[in-house]
């Protein structure tokens, strides 16, 4: 980075997620706000975009479509996988979270359903398929340190 180039900003955003026909589905109300460098992977798109020229004060509405949030449902990341790979879940029930190793990276599964010996798994983000509805309020905004920057993500 020369000197010419301005680092990124960090961004604290308080946030409220809603689906589409405004139920509450995540905030961080009562809890810490969302703090992340912008242009870093681990933040939405969405969110990243609507915060990029705001600044401290400003409250948004924002629409976040599935390409710009968490993609869209693969049908291709659901499958049916046999029971004894659970082996040693005694109480196996849907919706309960599964790391797996298989390929070069890790990857969570969630069960979505079990047919006797068969147990499906989806391997989607949770969100993906969804329009997400955020109200954000920016709390705080400053240049990332070159720590920050190099780590992709805020230090404290």
């Amino acid at each position: 980075m020369t000197a010419s180039q301005a680092r990124p900003d960090v961004f604290t955003v308080h946030y409220v997620l809603k689906n589409k026909i405004g139920a509450l589905v995540d905030t961080s109300e009562g809890s810490e706000p969302l703090h992340f460098v912008y242009g870093s992977p681990e933040i939405i798109e969405g969110i990243q975009q609507a915060v990029k020229d705001r600044n401290v004060g400003d409250c948004l509405e924002v629409t976040v479509p599935p390409a710009m949030a968490y993609g869209e449902h693969k049908p291709e990341l659901v499958r049916k996988v046999p029971r004894s790979l659970f082996e040693g879940i005694e109480n196996l029930q849907i919706g309960m979270k599964f790391q797996t190793n298989t390929g070069d990276e890790a990857q969570i599964v969630q069960v979505v359903g079990i047919d006797g010996n068969l147990v499906k798994v989806d391997a989607n983000h949770p969100l993906a398929g969804f329009t997400l509805y955020f109200d954000l309020e920016i709390v705080g905004r400053r240049e990332a340190t070159e720590d920050e920057v190099a780590q992709g993500r805020p230090l404290f």
